[in-house]
């Protein structure tokens, strides 16, 4: 148990190394006073630019991959009974939480979606696929990236337990409800602007509409 309290701490402050406010730092800027202050690539992507915004997604994605991968990375340095899927797992999710909640930062993150992508893609990469393609069929039918990111982040329930071997470990299952619930809170202002009706859109990502209105 103690290593796999090391290795969550570590996560954590991992996860805390936020890519948009450690790059807005060297630029002069927090990123969390433009825009809709959310430290994260959506928003980095609005306010300052895709270069900014893909160095943002590639460190943020980037920490979430190596908290996941701590267990296989480093040895124990006890001899620990937990199996490793289960250690990569609190570790996995220790990231997310270090993101949203940065120790750095005054505990003021983003939204985790980006360092969950890079986590799940360590531990149970056959969910990639199922999430990426709900991200984009609603991105480009709707323009909402905060919808995208939501129904993104409940899809990966069903794609790790019908995607996932069998039988599926239980902390997968667990890391999978944990991670949605989270990414769902994180977004509960976007579901709020949604049910409002003010929410922001990316219209040129609306291709199916475009694509409608030209036919």
């Amino acid at each position: 148990m103690l290593d796999l309290a090391w290795m969550a701490v570590l996560s954590y402050l991992i996860g805390s190394l936020s890519g948009a406010l450690i790059l807005g730092y060297v630029r002069g800027i927090d990123i969390r006073n433009q825009g809709s202050g959310n430290a994260g690539g959506t928003n980095a992507l609005r306010t300052v630019g895709w270069l900014f915004a893909l160095m943002v997604v590639v460190i943020d994605i980037g920490k979430g991959a190596l908290a996941a991968a701590l267990v296989y990375l480093i040895p124990p340095v006890l001899s620990d009974p937990l199996p490793s899927t289960s250690v990569a797992s609190v570790c996995a999710f220790c990231a997310v939480a270090g993101h949203v909640w940065p120790a750095y930062f005054g505990f003021r993150g983003g939204k985790g979606a980006g360092t969950a992508v890079g986590a799940v893609a360590v531990i149970a990469p056959w969910c990639i696929l199922p999430m990426l393609l709900v991200w984009l069929a609603t991105l480009l039918g709707t323009g909402f990236v905060g919808l995208a990111t939501v129904l993104a982040a409940l899809s990966l329930v069903p794609s790790m337990l019908l995607f996932g071997p069998q039988p599926l470990p239980l902390a997968l299952t667990v890391l999978a409800i944990s991670l949605a619930a989270l990414l769902v809170f994180t977004h509960r202002s976007n579901v709020s602007r949604l049910l409002q009706g003010n929410e922001n859109r990316f219209e040129k990502a609306r291709v199916f509409k475009r694509k409608n209105k030209s036919s």
